[in-house]
């Protein structure tokens, strides 16, 4: 077998292994990840199945990279479909992608925003690294400029305001605290109704998810 067709047979056998785990994650959460289980649906046996991963937790590490991967692709794409609107409308755009892309995908979300498993290092470099996709993209739009009164944050807190200039230069250069504040707390606002809409937390109380979203956006673009 050349080298070119075992590559592409490897890339296959894994890109089938992570359709496997992540129906796993949709029916059982992260801790029902099984290697085992996953090769037995493939028809190889578990130890062969290492042959592509080395271990479950980088098979995990892979599921999670390609989540935030298409999450900020997601919101990209939402953000450049409304360049023709001032940065409010980018901003909604993105906000509302981000709600729809965790309710198609609960189990994905889950896996980037839920509680770690046991013993898994959910702040690797790599995971960490991959994360700062979707936070560059409300970056971009929140620095094209002024969002009004809300954005120009003086007189943060030390050593606050140089956590936040340090986070932001590490990847987005020139954004600085108040931007950086102003991304953390709208992706903090998404995060936590999304979350809670996702887990039903908002059914079980009888509420309208959809319009309480729509006030909770509305409160953000004021």
């Amino acid at each position: 077998m050349s080298s070119s067709i075992r590559e592409r047979y490897r890339a296959q056998v894994r890109d089938e292994a992570k359709q496997a785990a992540l129906a796993q994650l949709a029916q059982g959460g992260p801790g029902a990840l099984s290697i085992s289980a996953i090769g037995k649906q493939l028809g190889v046996s578990g130890p062969a199945l290492y042959r592509y991963f080395a271990s479950r937790d980088e098979l995990l590490t892979e599921l999670v990279i390609d989540a935030y991967a298409d999450l900020a692709a997601a919101l990209a794409e939402a953000s450049d479909q409304a360049a023709g609107q001032d940065p409010r409308g980018r901003l909604e755009a993105a906000a509302r992608a981000y709600r729809a892309w965790a309710l198609a995908q609960p189990h994905r979300y889950r896996l980037l925003y839920g509680p770690p498993l046991p013993g898994y290092d959910a702040h690797a470099e790599r995971i960490v690294e991959a994360a700062w996709a979707s936070m560059k993209v409300l970056l971009a739009i929140i620095g094209e400029q002024s969002l009004g009164e809300s954005t120009q944050e003086a007189g943060l807190p030390q050593p606050l305001d140089a956590q936040l200039a340090a986070w932001a230069q590490s990847h987005s250069p020139g954004a600085d605290p108040a931007t950086a504040l102003r991304a953390v707390l709208t992706w903090s606002r998404l995060h936590g109704i999304v979350s809670l809409e996702i887990a039903g937390n908002f059914a079980s109380m009888g509420l309208d998810a959809g319009q309480l979203f729509e006030v909770q956006l509305a409160a953000l673009m004021a």
